[in-house]
């Protein structure tokens, strides 16, 4: 914890020149003895007055010494281990405290304000500013920065993750905004940028290294652990959040990053240059954009490329979201392509599907045409299976819905109505009723039916009752057999004697 210098100098005149012990400047100053204890450690001036006691420890000191010497960073429980194997009886604790005041405090370390010439770098970051609730979805708001070292032109830009398209759509922006870039630019070790280092040996992601050959940039991982390699992305990360996102509302993400450009364009580029004062952000870049590299004819393509199954039904699956296809595509290996603002489907070089972009999550994002065919088809399909059921019973039914087809009349409606004339009367009736109302020139179901009740009449029958009733209604009409009643008048006897 750091101490106040004002507090820290009152300890180290009480201890030298007043000669306070340890614990009377604590209680005075009504600070921690520890605290005492580890500025005194930390002033390395030899102690004056008061008494020294004797300390188990200090005959591992030398051992102490050394190994931390060797291995500054090596925790306290380690150490206690190895000290107790080598016969040392105190507690953890104190132990813990006493390697505090021994431990070796690391050296300084001074570092050089890098310079760079105009149009020679930039330097690129990923920053996070919490989350963005979009519906059902929970998506991270990440800002993409990238700075020009010389002139300290920031370019800012927000994005819902920090995948790989995403951080190569930030690049191309700033390109397009500035109309140039830089011949090196700057990357600490992100995963969009170095899948993998072992000391000076780095392995950039394919990816970059074939946007870096489109855009004839280096691309150039800073060293681990040198703040001041990448300090200008640094603060202009800082600087965006103070002076930028703090207390600013907006309608979405595309109002955050209209208002992000202005802010790029108008107060950011008016501050003073870090470089030469005399002169503004704008000042400079207007010096050092015809000195950047040129535009190529094409940008680098950055669509999100996605391979998809698509199951039994008419949807595929993309961030979090479904996207309706054709019914014919069902069961087939699909192409997914997306930029920020549309979804697109592909078999191959056919275009099957376009949608807008969804960052919801769990919606289904549907074309109505698509919706439509697959209905209809479905419809035309149980019409397809009641006519070949009708044709397998009735064969008559066959020549009826011909001769409907040739008038113009719904075949479903009249197959519907056949197939519960059907389950009413049976097959055989149904069959002679068809013939004799084709025979009477009337090839529709009321003819049917109409055939179906006077044959039934003809015989006396009752209305059948239809057997696509629910079971629970059908229980209604079951017959019930009635219970003797003579039963109940010898129980009634029976009574009568005993009484």
């Amino acid at each position: 914890m750091t101490i106040a210098p004002e507090l820290e100098a009152h300890i180290l005149r009480y201890y030298h020149v007043e000669k306070w012990r340890t614990g009377t400047i604590a209680r005075q100053l009504r600070v921690h003895h520890g605290t005492v204890r580890r500025v005194l450690a930390q002033a390395g001036l030899p102690r004056t007055g008061g008494v020294q006691r004797p300390s188990q420890l200090d005959a591992y000191l030398p051992f102490i010494g050394q190994t931390l010497e060797k291995f500054p960073t090596l925790t306290a429980s380690r150490l206690y281990a190895m000290v107790r194997e080598r016969g040392y009886g105190g507690g953890p604790d104190h132990f813990r405290h006493l390697i505090s005041l021994h431990r070796p405090r690391p050296k300084a370390e001074a570092f050089l304000r890098l310079r760079t010439l105009a149009g020679e770098q930039g330097q690129v970051d990923w920053a996070h500013f919490g989350h963005l609730e979009i519906g059902r979805a929970r998506r991270p708001l990440m800002a993409f920065v990238l700075v020009l070292s010389w002139s300290r032109r920031i370019f800012l830009r927000f994005f819902l993750d920090a995948r790989m398209e995403n951080f190569l759509r930030g690049h191309v922006g700033a390109f397009a905004a500035w109309q140039g870039l830089p011949r090196v630019l700057l990357y600490d070790n992100l995963k969009s940028a170095v899948l993998e280092r072992q000391n000076d040996a780095i392995r950039f992601h394919p990816t970059l290294l074939a946007f870096a050959g489109h855009y004839r940039f280096e691309p150039r991982p800073v060293a681990v652990a040198r703040g001041n390699e990448k300090g200008r992305v640094e603060r202009a990360i800082r600087y965006a959040r103070e002076s930028f996102f703090a207390a600013r509302s907006f309608a979405d993400l595309d109002d955050l990053n209209a208002q992000a450009q202005a802010w790029c364009d108008g107060q950011a580029a008016d501050r003073p240059c870090p470089e030469e004062r005399s002169i503004s952000v704008r000042e400079a870049f207007a010096r050092e954009q015809p000195r950047l590299l040129a535009l190529p004819e094409n940008p680098y393509p950055t669509d999100e490329h996605l391979t998809v199954t698509a199951g039994k039904t008419p949807y595929v699956r993309f961030d979090l979201n479904d996207y309706s296809i054709p019914h014919t595509y069902v069961r087939r290996l699909l192409t997914v392509r997306a930029d920020p603002s549309r979804v697109r489907v592909l078999d191959g070089g056919e275009v099957l599907a376009d949608h807008p972009r969804s960052y919801d999550s769990r919606d289904q994002i549907e074309d109505p045409a698509h919706i439509k065919t697959l209905i209809e088809l479905k419809r035309e399909a149980r019409h397809h299976r009641g006519q070949n059921h009708l044709a397998q019973v009735a064969p008559a039914s066959r020549d009826l819905l011909l001769s409907a087809a040739e008038r113009g009349a719904n075949l479903g409606t009249i197959t519907s109505g056949l197939l519960r004339l059907l389950d009413r009367y049976g097959a055989s009736e149904l069959q002679a009723a068809i013939v004799e109302a084709l025979a009477g020139g009337v090839p529709h179901p009321n003819a049917v039916r109409l055939a179906l009740e006077r044959r039934r009449e003809a015989r006396h029958e009752a209305p059948p009752v239809a057997t696509c009733l629910p079971p629970h209604v059908k229980d209604k009409d079951a017959p019930v057999q009635p219970h003797r009643l003579d039963t109940y008048d010898t129980l009634t006897g029976e009574d009568d004697e005993h009484a």
